[in-house]
């Protein structure tokens, strides 16, 4: 997978992509990240990629021409996004899809955000979330590590990948223990010293839909509720306190 990150501070993306998941990645040419250095297209003795935007008002834009120079630079790979907080919000929906093209372009605003004609350069916009960063590289960052790891080979176990939080139909992922099997008088749930493999996947699925019932009910309306056969698993393990806290007619389906 080829990515291209547009940025001014190439050397905060090239720092992480040297560590842990990724920067083994890239030894094994599982994954190719190209930065471009945004003031490499600059055409003024200062490199200038910033201004005062027309019309008055607080702190400076990106100029368009340097961007549009490194979009149109052949190492830049469609389809082309710019990070944005005025594009949609990131989900593990988007990183399944990224994963599965052979590249694309991250564009890292600055300043008070982008000309709006580089918005137009753009495939399509993405936020991280409904917060403010001073740019875009921290965003960049996490969605080729959100993208990357979920191709072939990247990570160590497979599975991993798949069994993660939001990986498996929007729930969060169910909790896990390891040595010692009591700590300070709190022991290991039994079922997962059973061997009964089946039970262990029943378990912990009932556990992952607890946990995203109490902590991200935002995540159980967005997948249109719990379904029957999901409430009924929760009576098994005695849940019926968690559904009993919840609005039936906005859960069930």
């Amino acid at each position: 997978m080829r990515v291209t990150v547009v940025t001014i501070f190439p050397q905060l993306i090239e720092q992480y992509l040297d560590a842990s998941v990724l920067g083994r990645a890239t030894q094994r040419s599982l994954l190719e990240v190209t930065v471009l250095d945004l003031r490499s297209y600059t055409d003024d003795p200062r490199r200038s990629i910033d201004d005062a935007p027309y019309g008055g008002g607080p702190g400076m834009l990106m100029m368009p021409e340097p961007v549009l120079r490194a979009l149109a630079d052949p190492r830049a790979v469609r389809p082309t996004i710019g990070l944005s907080p005025a594009g949609a919000t990131f989900r593990q929906a988007d990183a399944v899809e990224l994963s599965q093209a052979d590249g694309f372009t991250l564009v890292c605003g600055r300043y008070e955000g982008f000309d709006a004609r580089i918005e137009d350069a753009c495939d399509r916009l993405i936020s991280i979330g409904d917060f403010v960063l001073a740019g875009g590289e921290l965003a960049a960052l996490a969605i080729i590590e959100a993208t990357a790891r979920l191709r072939t080979g990247v990570l160590g176990n497979e599975e991993s990948a798949r069994e993660e939080s939001f990986a498996l139909d929007q729930l969060l992922e169910y909790p896990q223990y390891t040595r010692p099997r009591v700590l300070d008088g709190h022991e290991v749930p039994e079922v997962l010293l059973s061997g009964n493999h089946e039970e262990v996947h029943r378990w912990r699925y009932a556990q992952r839909l607890v946990r995203t019932l109490q902590r991200r009910p935002d995540l159980i309306e967005a997948r249109g509720g719990i379904s029957p056969q999901e409430v009924e698993l929760l009576h098994r393990y005695g849940y019926d306190e968690v559904l009993q806290t919840m609005n039936k007619e906005r859960l069930e389906r």
